[in-house]
């Protein structure tokens, strides 16, 4: 049985390299593969470990990791168009091969082969280039990986808002973007860059994420790790059964326009992953009625005293949160509980 097996094979003209695709296991990966991470002088060096722990920890639960590119140079510049004819010349020379992307990768890979639960038999996807040289090689590295500014993560929240949720079968509300508001703006309608940063709340489980305090490469990692630390919080709660509910809800005009206040939008969508079937449940005037319960407490804070909109923020979080608790108190109670929360 080959180490790897292949199934495609195509010529890649622009750098008249032979490509194809195959699969491998977790287990040759680490015989074969990972002693070729320092062949290649062009790779990156291998990052701090604590970028990949999330990632090591998901190879352990069982993830599929994304493909690895492994990359040789045949000087001979045989044909290797068929399909068994590339297989047996990746096989031959693998030993030769260079990890032209997946380092890091293969560097967690052995990390998680060293924890308890890990299974070497898991298929390990590969992409694979055979070039006449090591320049071409580098070209191919170079156009991958650096062709564009990769898109920071709060930008690839606002393009998923935009492609993966339906919003035209909301009845109480409509979503509009920037462009279609230059355009013509429809009355009442929520800002898609709202929904954009209550989606991005409901991932990161964090109603903060934004602090202009803090560069923004910093917080696009801190916002990746918010992500990935709590991607198993919501259980079966998906974001759109969030704009449904908001959407029902929306029914009454009050509760309407306390939505369309963004600190609260973020708040409600953080807050309801432990309210949900409650508030599923109420109707949308009821909601309306405990909201200027919310009001009358937030509006006994001392706005000379705190930034407002964090406190917005944290305590409606906090209101939808624990909704059947705190809507059932009177003003004095709930503006007692805001102030020890808060303090």
């Amino acid at each position: 049985m080959t180490d790897i097996k292949v199934f495609t094979s195509d010529l890649d003209e622009v750098i008249d390299s032979y490509v194809a695709m195959g699969m491998t296991t977790y287990g040759v990966a680490l015989d074969r593969l990972y002693p070729l991470i320092n062949r290649f002088e062009a790779q990156r060096k291998l990052q701090d470990k604590k970028f990949y722990k999330r990632l090591q920890r998901d190879i352990i639960e069982g993830c599929i990791m994304p493909p690895l590119t492994i990359a040789f140079v045949d000087k001979d510049g045989k044909d290797l168009s068929n399909v068994d004819d590339i297989e047996a010349f990746v096989n031959d020379n693998l030993d030769k091969g260079y990890i032209l992307d997946g380092m890091q990768r293969l560097n967690t890979l052995k990390s998680a082969s060293q924890s308890e639960g890990f299974d070497k038999n898991r298929v390990a996807y590969l992409n694979l280039i055979v070039a006449e040289n090591q320049d071409k090689l580098l070209y191919r590295m170079i156009t991958l990986n650096n062709g564009q500014k990769p898109m920071t993560p709060r930008h690839q929240i606002e393009i998923l808002t935009a492609e993966m949720f339906d919003f035209s079968g909301l009845k109480n509300i409509s979503v509009q973007t920037e462009k279609e508001r230059a355009r013509k703006t429809i009355r009442g309608a929520f800002n898609l860059g709202d929904i954009s940063r209550g989606y991005l709340a409901f991932l990161t489980n964090n109603v903060n994420n934004e602090n202009n305090k803090i560069i923004d490469e910093k917080m696009d990692e801190i916002l990746v790790s918010r992500v990935l630390d709590s991607r198993d919080s919501s259980g079966d709660l998906k974001f759109q059964d969030i704009l449904l509910l908001i959407d029902a809800l929306s029914l009454d005009n009050a509760a309407k326009k306390w939505f369309k206040i963004n600190n609260n939008l973020i708040g409600f969508c953080v807050g309801v992953k432990e309210s949900y079937d409650t508030l599923d449940n109420l109707r949308a005037s009821d909601f309306a009625e405990s909201l200027d319960l919310f009001e009358e407490a937030f509006d006994a804070i001392n706005a000379s005293k705190v930034n407002l909109g964090k406190y917005r923020r944290q305590l409606s979080c906090e209101f939808v949160r624990n909704y059947t608790e705190l809507s059932g108190l009177d003003e004095d109670d709930l503006i007692e509980y805001f102030v020890e929360f808060t303090s």
